[in-house]
């Protein structure tokens, strides 16, 4: 069986849209220090290319989740595979996603880090698919609204393949 990827969103459109969340964050956080938390691995090319999107100071921390496994939909089970590896008391903290679906996710992220004690935390997703919304979360910086596809690119993954692609894309299948 074939593999193709069509494009959903192309790469010029995703770098307009994380310049304007750059400047937005840049405006709403100013005067403060950020902590960007990249939910691994799926958002560590947005969050390399929103951080030099964002004028202040920050430091940027890895979260390592696993809740999608070999398949294409959520198991709805979220792994830590990777934890912070400096505290985030007291600080400004950023969740960038790659993508909020079911938002069970977030949802388990926003708690975890909300038990040591940030003096903030939001979260910042390249993509929101609400039609597989089981909890609802607040997105406060969100890039784009998608149907209910299965992408790929722009970190994005199915069984660690096509992350590398510059653009967000719908996987085809063909004969």
């Amino acid at each position: 069986m074939a593999t193709n990827v069509s494009t959903m969103i192309d790469a010029d459109h995703i770098a307009q849209r994380v310049r304007e969340l750059g400047a937005e964050i840049t405006r709403d956080y100013a005067g403060r220090s950020l902590v960007l938390v990249c939910v691994l691995k799926g958002s560590f090319v947005f969050t390399s290319d929103l951080a030099r999107q964002i004028d202040l100071p920050m430091r940027v921390e890895f979260l390592g989740v696993r809740s999608y496994g070999e398949g294409t939909k959520s198991s709805g089970v979220v792994q830590i595979t990777h934890d912070l590896t400096k505290p985030v008391e007291g600080d400004d903290v950023l969740i960038v996603e790659d993508i909020v679906d079911t938002g069970l996710t977030i949802a388990h992220l926003l708690d975890l880090l909300r038990t040591r004690k940030p003096a903030s935390v939001k979260v910042c997703a390249l993509l929101h698919k609400p039609a597989r919304t089981r909890i609802q979360v607040p997105i406060d910086y969100l890039g784009f609204t998608i149907e209910d596809k299965f992408v790929v690119g722009y970190g994005l993954d199915w069984a660690e393949r096509y992350r590398n692609l510059p653009f967000i894309g719908l996987v085809e299948s063909g004969s």
